[in-house]
C-alpha cells in the first residue's frame, strides 16, 4: 500500500484503516475480508480488490480509473 502511494502521488491519494478501531466502516461497506482495497471516485466506490494481490494485478485494476 506504501508502494502503491509513492508510486501515484498526485494521481490518487491513498489511506488505511485499522479495521479493529473502525468496525462501522468496514460493515458501511460491506467489507468482510483483509485486505480489502476500495477505490473511490467522486465519493463513490468503483472498484474492490479483495484478499492478497501483487502489485502488478493491483496496478492493472487501478489504471482503468485514473483517466
Amino acid at each position: 500500500v506504501d508502494q502503491l502511494a509513492d508510486e501515484y502521488s498526485g494521481k490518487l491519494k491513498v489511506g488505511k484503516l485499522d479495521a479493529d478501531e473502525h468496525q462501522s466502516v468496514l460493515m458501511r461497506y460491506g467489507i468482510m475480508s483483509i485486505p480489502t482495497l476500495v477505490l473511490f471516485k467522486g465519493g463513490e466506490a468503483v472498484a474492490r480488490i479483495t484478499g492478497y494481490q501483487p502489485k502488478d494485478r493491483i496496478n492493472n485494476q487501478l489504471k482503468p480509473h485514473l483517466s
